[in-house]
């Protein structure tokens, strides 16, 4: 069995910058070609139908992270909630969020990507229902805690789908694509809520899981997960659907079954497995990321950016609009640069604005505590959130890139479940403590949330690899080959 992996292991090796997609201009569609370079775009109406799909499920990510900023103030107000109360409903999205995450893996395994979808919709539009019809806080939870278990999974889920769509010359670009929209659906809570009542917002909300609904009944299934499961002729036609009629898959195909069938030999598929030696340090870095970026304090400026704004003396109105334009221009910025400079400078540079943002923040509370120029704190702080904001959505995404394409599909949801549930339960201690902890110290709260993103720039710098411009079997056989 060991031959046989290193012989499967091998032959991806040898493939890397000899066989990659090109045009045939006598079929029209896509073939495989020995000069290492893609020749043209391998984007066709399905792909793109299919990663708008899995754009809709982060879209309304982002619509349930956006939505308690703008209606705080009227939540509280309408239903009687204390601040303790709110703090519950801001941050039990991150406690359905670890639920969801536990399980992520293992149900997108089980039941395949596209079927994960149709599942997650209902836990979706069902907890936007009853946000917007509640009349006890009892139901406002219940709602907000299925939106946090749909997050779990749906973060994780529509990175995989994506990256197992697409093909390595696009790979990076769609899939933070994908994953900008998150901030997109936050930008849309945050404008529309600034004008519409919280249960019109609640129900506005509903549009990108009733929108997927429709968009599944025209996407095809994962390649990957079909090989993984058998379904050979299912895999051909879905590579033939993504990649059009006439395009030659026969390498692609034959390359996914290489590598899962490699992964058979050698792995029974028990959550154990992520702890073998080829994938410790992978697991460690992505885990370590996530962690250290959720610990700087990005659910905390999500769930309460308008609360932030307020504090340090900004309209909250203003906050929000322009907060929304900032994480528009910047996730385009970095949409367009993953494929040229690659995830790790990206990554760098997202760590990088994160503790500079987080440091000049907590200087301006500090000028404000202090009434040490009043007329300027404000704008310090102004422009702290919006820099911090703008780098998250910068690099923000990349540690569940890094996720999709470091592990092997055998191991992936195990992966995938550890490393969102590391991530959402430090994200849970960041929203629910945030209300208390910026009334003992707004300045040291910004401090802290520096450090963490200190740390994290230390992280990416020592650990995080390159990525860029490879399949995902040549990785994860590069991955393989060097831990042997």
């Amino acid at each position: 069995m060991e031959q046989q992996r290193n012989e499967a292991t091998e032959r991806l090796l040898s493939r890397q910058g000899h066989h990659n997609l090109v045009y045939n201009e006598e079929n029209g569609g896509v073939g495989v070609g020995d000069e290492g370079l893609v020749t043209v775009s391998n984007f066709t109406s399905i792909l793109g139908l299919s990663t708008l799909t899995a754009a809709c499920i982060t879209f309304g990510f982002g619509c349930a992270i956006g939505y308690s900023s703008p209606t705080q103030s009227s939540i509280m107000e309408d239903l009687g909630l204390s601040v303790a109360e709110f703090s519950l409903f801001g941050s039990i999205l991150s406690i359905g969020s670890l639920i969801g995450a536990a399980i992520s893996g293992k149900i997108t395994d089980l039941f395949g990507r596209k079927m994960t979808m149709w599942i997650l919709n209902l836990f979706y539009i069902g907890g936007w229902l009853a946000i917007a019809f509640t009349k006890a806080p009892l139901l406002l939870n219940l709602g907000r805690l299925s939106l946090g278990f749909t997050n779990g999974i749906s973060n994780y889920l529509a990175s995989i789908y994506v990256a197992e769509i697409t093909t390595k010359n696009v790979r990076g670009r769609f899939t933070i694509i994908v994953q900008f929209l998150t901030g997109w659906g936050a930008s849309f809570m945050f404008v529309v809520g600034s004008f519409v009542h919280w249960r019109t917002l609640a129900l506005l909300a509903t549009i990108p899981g009733l929108l997927q609904l429709l968009l599944l009944f025209f996407i095809p299934e994962s390649p990957q997960w079909l090989a993984k499961v058998g379904r050979e002729k299912e895999l051909e036609a879905a590579l033939l659907c993504l990649r059009g009629d006439k395009a030659d898959i026969s390498h692609e195909a034959t390359e996914i079954k290489d590598y899962v069938e490699s992964l058979k030999s050698f792995s029974s598929e028990g959550i154990l497995d992520i702890f073998q030696k080829q994938y410790v340090r992978p697991l460690l870095t992505v885990a370590g990321v996530l962690v250290l970026m959720n610990l700087g304090g990005i659910n905390a400026l999500a769930y309460y950016s308008g609360a932030i704004f307020v504090s340090a003396g900004v309209s909250s109105m203003v906050g929000l609009i322009t907060l929304a334009a900032t994480q528009t221009v910047i996730g385009i910025l970095g949409a367009t640069l993953i494929d040229k400079l690659g995830r790790r400078p990206l990554l760098l540079v997202s760590s990088a604005g994160l503790c500079f943002s987080s440091f000049l923040t907590g200087v301006s509370f500090f000028l404000k505590d202090f009434n040490w120029w009043d007329q300027g704190s404000p704008i310090v702080a102004f422009i702290g959130v919006l820099m911090y904001m703008g780098s998250y959505a910068l690099g923000g995404v990349l540690p569940l890139l890094l996720l999709s394409e470091l592990f092997p599909i055998n191991v992936k949801g195990s992966a995938g479940s550890i490393c969102n549930v590391m991530g959402n339960f430090t994200g849970w201690l960041v929203a629910y403590y945030f209300n208390f902890l910026i009334e003992w110290s707004s300045t040291g709260i910004f401090f802290i949330f520096s450090a963490f993103s200190f740390a994290n720039f230390i992280l990416t710098a020592t650990m995080v690899p390159e990525t860029k411009g490879r399949t995902l079997e040549e990785i994860r056989a590069s991955i393989t080959h060097s831990s042997d």
